[in-house]
């Protein structure tokens, strides 16, 4: 029996069964992650399967072949298959086939009606010869996808439906919100570009860096509290690097790659959901398919592609108990060089040439870092809804490396450290100051009010927002305080002097 469906879920099938009657063979129906799209995929096989009809569903990897088949089987689906080696459910009688396309390349092409190809945007050569076999022509091919923008998409499908947004799901609660922080800028100058994409390898000595690969724990260790979190890296070198950081500072922490086994993926999910894995550190494996409890990702993996990057924080975004938002920590430039997820879309699938120039009105509007806490957002926003700095017009954008805000000289177009204590404070943010103020007046017994005066004196804003959470007390501070109590007991003795 399926799932009863969201009313979008099943606006989708609708549209899907009018443009199949329509002529049109070749579909994607776009729907972002978490959406629901293989229980859409469910309920037209389940129809099909009422009509006598044979079903291939094709995934693009071995490690989602059991994940499928589970979900087929809970909505009542059973007529199940698989074509996999050695894989207990091997029965080519049944009426659902269940298949990677590593395998269908290897193997007779089985007897269907209908083929379902999941996540579509992973597009192999393999498709286009069966998209374009004579022998499939009147067999309808349905694409699944949150990300149908594979260039040359549109060469093969005919169709893209787009029956619900990423905002809208938030907006009706079928998504969890999120925030998204830029901690640091790292410089991808002398990065090349390979296939429309930064180059592996140069990305790797840029983000495997020691400062950086010590900002992104240090980040998570402030904002994250112990949030289940997926960690994003370039390489291999890179996320071990990183899990290697993570475990140094007392965070327990896992590690997963292409060549990591099922059973030991298995495990890792099993800890993450315990509890007793904080943080995974992975290379491409948890960009697709993933069903976690995740509510923070550290995206630590600057890319070009909106596909990849929608991908990724898409991880981040399924409902949970007790889940108000996910915490995305950005160490990559991502959102400011792509845009929050909720403003990439395209209307039309690529077909391989060359897309006309936007207007102005349809380029995305780049979410900006805010001077209080570093969290992005968007743009012309004056006041920071997560600690309420209010923002004023600047010669200088703001930015952030390394952990610290760091200024743009505009004629230069490069960085200008902070030269003042108070102006390196300021870089800190002010959740981390106000942490350090409260560690203070804790240990010298300050009554309450001492602090939010200091955070006034040194932010201009009052402390709303932030968390009661105390912090080691940096130098900067130590001294910026000492120079504030010297300069209000100077104050003091002129007073008397000059009473």
């Amino acid at each position: 029996m399926i799932t009863e469906l969201r009313d979008y879920q099943i606006r989708a099938i609708d549209d899907l069964r009018e443009t199949v009657r329509g002529g049109d063979t070749r579909v994607v129906v776009q729907a972002p992650t978490g959406a629901g799209k293989t229980l859409v995929g469910a309920a037209l096989i389940d129809s099909a399967l009422k009509k006598g009809k044979r079903i291939l569903f094709v995934v693009p990897a071995l490690s989602l072949i059991d994940q499928t088949v589970g979900v087929l089987q809970g909505e009542g689906v059973d007529d199940v298959g698989v074509m996999q080696a050695m894989h207990e459910m091997t029965d080519g009688r049944c009426k659902v086939q269940v298949a990677s396309v590593q395998t269908l390349m290897k193997r007779q092409f089985p007897d269907c009606d209908m083929i379902i190809i999941d996540e579509v945007h992973r597009w192999f050569e393999f498709y286009a010869k069966m998209v374009l076999d004579p022998a499939h022509a009147k067999k309808p091919i349905i694409g699944l996808s949150a990300t149908p923008w594979t260039k040359g998409l549109g060469s093969y499908f005919t169709k893209l439906l787009q029956p619900v947004t990423t905002q809208q799901l938030i907006d009706q609660g079928y998504l969890s919100d999120f925030r998204v922080y830029g901690p640091s800028h790292p410089d991808l100058s002398g990065v090349r570009t390979v296939a429309g994409d930064y180059h592996e390898g140069d990305l790797s000595r840029v983000m495997n860096e020691g400062g950086l690969v010590a900002d992104v724990v240090q980040t998570w260790l402030r904002l994250a509290q112990n949030r289940p979190t997926l960690c994003f890296a370039v390489d291999c070198a890179h996320a071990q690097a990183l899990q290697r950081e993570f475990i140094a500072a007392g965070v327990p922490t896992d590690y997963q790659d292409a060549y990591t086994k099922g059973e030991a993926r298995h495990l890792i999910r099993h800890r993450f959901h315990q509890g007793d894995t904080k943080v995974v550190c992975n290379v491409g494996t948890l960009t697709t398919g993933v069903d976690w409890d995740v509510r923070c990702i550290v995206v630590a993996r600057p890319t070009k592609s909106e596909m990849l990057h929608v991908q990724i924080i898409g991880r981040g975004l399924r409902t949970a108990t007790g889940k108000d938002h996910c915490l995305i920590l950005d160490h990559s430039d991502n959102h400011q060089r792509l845009g929050f997820v909720t403003d990439i879309n395209h209307p039309e699938l690529n077909d391989g040439k060359a897309r006309a120039k936007k207007d102005a009105s349809d380029t995305i509007k780049l979410p900006k870092p805010c001077v209080g806490c570093s969290a992005l957002l968007p743009p012309k926003t004056k006041t920071c809804p997560h600690c309420g700095f209010t923002h004023t017009p600047r010669d200088g954008a703001i930015v952030c490396a390394d952990g610290e805000l760091l200024e743009i000289d505009r004629h230069t177009r490069q960085q200008k450290p902070p030269k003042t204590v108070k102006e390196r404070l300021i870089a800190q943010g002010r959740q981390a100051c106000y942490s350090q103020l409260l560690m203070h007046a804790r240990l010298k017994g300050y009554k309450p009010g001492w602090v939010g005066l200091a955070h006034r004196e040194l932010f201009g804003v009052g402390t709303q927002g932030l968390r009661e959470v105390e912090a080691l007390i940096t130098e900067d501070m130590r001294g910026w305080i000492k120079s504030r109590m010297i300069a209000y007991y100077k104050g003091k003795q002129k007073q008397r002097e000059l009473a």
